[in-house]
């Protein structure tokens, strides 16, 4: 009877408007990972260490002492491959060496060995689903070589009847715009890509495949790197040919009238297939085995998807079988994408995550990344100090995108200027839509010449407009800066049991106003309010709290607050001015 009446008790507070409350999964045990803060380099606009203008490994290894300082746990390193550089590493010709212009794997080892004599922990970009067509494997399969002859994805094509020629098997569209179906005239068959024509899909079904793939994370595991960030899962595999060899066509999917536009149709056949689940386990094992033959830390696997829910959470794993350590979260860019930002809207991203979330694994929050605008631009530059607080305060593991700790903002890119192929394959009419440019510009180091990013006369591509403002050098000197809220938040999580280990309660207060709080027993109790709105505001925060009297004491307060900190506050009658943020505690 005792259970049940708990049961009714928890789908009582669920259907009313009350705060939600998460207990802690974690133990005073836990792994490296769970409570880590992740930052993401994209190597080739964060430090340039030849003049050439484009950023490279000993740029970064220079730089490593900087995310010392910041506290982060692990560097994410976007793709630094062998590779023609049509989507800039993601099109990659070989995966067991590393791009020329970023350095060689004696730079690489450098990096690793620095690396861990800072304590830091390096992350590789692992990709998948897709070589460049100037592969190896590729030209085997071209060639149909023994061994590669279906290492990729290839069809013969429909023959239309009515004109007598020869036709793409499906209506698939590509990611980067177009069809994703490409002929090939010297193996006289077509090729999928779900990404740009000279990125060619692998083919899953083949296990010679699987085990070349598993081969790479041996290998840079054997290289010192402790795990993999794996890109875009959800296309890995794609649904198997009827009995006749055919694929099924997409339909119109509504969302827009762009037939160009990978939207025009629906994913149905060619995303989130339940093989793509099974195939992380696998590399899951990869990583566990390994540990369990050589010692050491685990190597975590981290995996972006913008999937479903339902889809998106099978990647934790099941009750028999171990997955990713960290399904990637994007639901604060998402929601916002959709709806804007707002306290309820905050909420709502984070229900999504930790309400079908499986018990026992650990959130992680994302505000951005190469291929996304900026946080700050996205949610405004008044919220980037609430936004970086929400994912410092909130459990599990935070994740930055380089310059979202001083608050960068996207670069305005021409249609001249534009390199990255989603927008290339557009028009200057629309390219602003797709292109990923103007969140890849090189880092802002300094407000003198080329933002210290080189010493070179060029950039590869141009630098946003306020690097003489928001810069590290700068807010470094400040008395108060982005980059100094994000140190202080960095270091409360580190140096807080309550935020490692504490339960969560989180409310939306009004359509304005926000609060989190973490509590754990014997220790200081942690309060974060926002406004995400545009006029002042009183807030009560016994009506989030009714046990919540004593006075709360101010550690810290985003970039304008004109609270001090070290002062109290009356939980009661806390003012807030508009876009203010302040994380309080109860010592």
């Amino acid at each position: 009877m005792e259970l049940l009446s708990l049961l009714t008790l928890l789908l009582l507070a669920i259907a009313s408007n009350e705060a939600c409350q998460v207990q802690s999964s974690s133990s005073e045990t836990t792994d490296w990972w769970q409570t880590a803060q992740f930052y993401q380099i994209y190597p080739r606009s964060f430090k340039d260490s030849d003049g050439d203008g484009i950023g490279d490994l000993n740029g970064i290894t220079s730089k490593l002492e900087y995310l010392k300082d910041l506290g982060v746990t692990a560097a994410w390193l976007s793709p630094i491959f062998k590779s023609p550089m049509v989507d800039f590493g993601y099109d990659i010709s070989d995966f067991f060496d590393i791009q020329p212009e970023y350095g060689t794997l004696k730079d690489f080892r450098a990096l690793i060995k620095r690396a861990k004599e800072l304590d830091l922990k390096i992350v590789l970009d692992f990709v998948p689903n897709h070589s460049s067509n100037e592969s190896e494997w590729f030209q085997k399969s071209v060639k149909r070589e023994k061994g590669y002859e279906d290492y990729y994805v290839w069809h013969d094509g429909k023959v239309n009847s009515t004109t007598g020629k020869r036709e793409p098997p499906t209506n698939w569209l590509q990611y980067f715009r177009g069809s994703a179906w490409e002929w090939n005239d010297q193996r006289q068959q077509y090729y999928l890509h779900q990404f740009a024509v000279q990125q060619p899909d692998l083919n899953y079904r083949n296990p010679l495949v699987v085990e070349q793939m598993k081969r790479v994370l041996r290998y840079w595991l054997n290289e010192g790197v402790s795990g993999f960030r794996c890109d875009a899962l959800p296309p890995l595999f794609e649904v198997l040919p009827d009995g006749d060899g055919q694929f099924p066509d997409e339909v119109v999917s509504g969302s827009t009238e762009d037939e160009e536009d990978r939207d025009y149709l629906t994913t149905t056949y060619i995303e989130n297939q339940p093989e793509t689940i099974d195939m992380v386990y696998q590399w899951r094992t990869v990583l566990d085995d390994h540990k369990r033959i050589y010692g050491g830390n685990s190597s975590v696997l981290l995996i972006e998807t913008y999937s479903p829910a339902w889809f998106t959470m099978q990647f934790y794993g099941n009750r028999s079988t171990e997955g990713a350590h960290l399904p990637f979260n994007f639901n604060l860019i998402t929601v916002m994408e959709q709806k804007g930002i707002s306290a309820s809207n905050v909420q709502e991203a984070i229900d999504l995550w930790l309400k079908n979330m499986p018990a026992g694994r650990t959130p992680n929050w994302v505000l951005g990344n190469h291929d996304k605008r900026r946080a700050a631009s996205r949610y405004g530059k008044e919220h980037i100090d609430g936004m970086n607080m929400l994912v410092m305060i909130l459990p599990g593991v935070s994740v930055t995108y380089q310059g979202e700790e001083i608050g960068m903002t996207d670069g305005e890119i021409s249609w001249e200027d534009t390199v990255d192929p989603w927008g290339c394959n557009s028009n200057p009419d629309i390219y602003e839509q797709y292109t990923r440019d103007p969140e890849r510009t090189p880092f802002q180091w300094t407000g003198g010449t080329n933002a210290g990013f080189t010493n070179g006369s060029t950039t590869w591509l141009p630098l946003a407009a306020d690097y003489e403002t928001i810069n590290v050098e700068k807010e470094l000197s400040d008395g108060v800066s982005h980059l100094k809220i994000y140190k202080q938040l960095v270091a409360l999580r580190r140096s807080s049991k309550t935020l490692q280990n504490g339960s969560t309660k989180y409310q939306t207060l009004s359509e304005d106003i926000f609060v989190v709080q973490r509590s754990l027993t014997k220790s200081a109790t942690i309060v974060l309010v926002i406004n995400f709105g545009s006029v002042a505001k009183i807030v009560d925060l016994s009506q989030f709290d009714k046990n919540r009297t004593e006075s709360l004491l101010l550690l810290i307060g985003s970039i304008d607050s004109t609270k001090k900190k070290g002062t109290r506050y009356d939980p009661k009658s806390l003012s807030l001015d508009p876009s203010e943020a302040l994380v309080l505690t109860s010592e």
